[in-house]
């Protein structure tokens, strides 16, 4: 039974996601996504300008009038939504919880596959697998996607990225559109990372929160690890020790972003104090140029 908390913040991101998954980006996962080829689709008769080669000699020698095939893109795609839900996800400084965040933005990316009659699965990790519901079309079901990732309960507080690159692999058995969510608080994910670009297409989806590289000098403060659970007093006073923060995140940064481009693997850059639809349709964009 899911709480009316729970409803109430589907019904919100149901009902936001409506309003911005307009005509413009609709359009842009179309042009960017495309199907795995072409069907049949029907004929008709020829008019001046079109291509000669795609006359139906058949049906043009029976008839006695020039007809053409037509033929429609298959489209048939399967967006896969693997979603980390690991113990850090669960923090956030702004507004809203990673976590929170994570299930808008997979709400946008499935809303914009079922428009375009796509399929849409979803996988939610931690250190292990933890929920997988196999790619199906229609709103019902990616409201229950939405459902899910807001109100599940894992059992892991740790990230495994690896372990959920490795399960979808194994069960996605035609080349897929794979949207990696997570903050990427993790390593030894590469060599896994890099088979999965190769079978399918994989993008990154990388949630970051502004005080995970800037501390505020607040003193002494005690800090939770969100996923071990250990609590640390830190002095966040000490100019050094927030250099030394901001250092290491700057650092881990362009340690991802090169390990990406050496896989091949888009990057949907989602910091929590700013607007994701803006790095979405940047990621759009880019695909588009880089296609013509």
């Amino acid at each position: 039974m899911l709480s009316k908390e729970i409803l109430k913040k589907v019904r919100k991101i149901q009902y936001k996601i409506s309003r911005i998954s307009n005509e413009m980006i609709s359009g842009q996962y179309t042009s960017v996504f495309k199907g795995a080829g072409v069907e049949f689709d029907e004929v008709r008769e020829y008019i001046p300008g079109d291509d000669i080669r795609s006359i139906d000699w058949n049906v043009t020698a029976r008839s006695g009038v020039p007809y053409i095939k037509r033929f429609a893109e298959e489209r048939e795609l399967t967006v896969m939504l693997v979603i980390d839900l690991s113990g850090s996800q669960r923090f956030g400084s702004v507004e809203s919880l990673k976590s929170e965040l994570a299930a808008e933005i997979a709400a946008l990316l499935a809303f914009l596959a079922i428009k375009n009659n796509d399929k849409v699965g979803l996988l939610i990790f931690t250190d292990t697998c933890e929920k997988y519901l196999p790619a199906q079309k229609g709103r019902r079901h990616v409201l229950r996607v939405i459902r899910e990732i807001l109100g599940y309960q894992p059992s892991g507080t740790g990230t495994k990225i690896e372990e959920a690159l490795k399960f979808v692999n194994k069960v996605l058995k035609q080349r897929s559109i794979i949207f990696l969510v997570s903050d990427f608080m993790d390593d030894n994910f590469e060599k896994v990372m890099g088979s999965v670009a190769r079978r399918h297409d994989l993008v990154a989806v990388r949630l970051r929160d502004p005080k995970e590289s800037e501390l505020p000098p607040l003193g002494l403060v005690e800090f939770q690890d969100n996923e071990t659970g250990r609590m640390v007093l830190v002095d966040t006073s000490s100019a050094e020790l927030r250099k030394m923060v901001r250092t290491e995140a700057e650092q881990r940064n362009e340690n991802l972003a090169k390990l990406f481009r050496r896989n091949k693997v888009d990057l949907i850059d989602v910091q929590t104090d700013q607007p994701y639809l803006e790095p979405i349709q940047r990621f759009f964009k880019l695909r588009e140029k880089r296609m013509r």
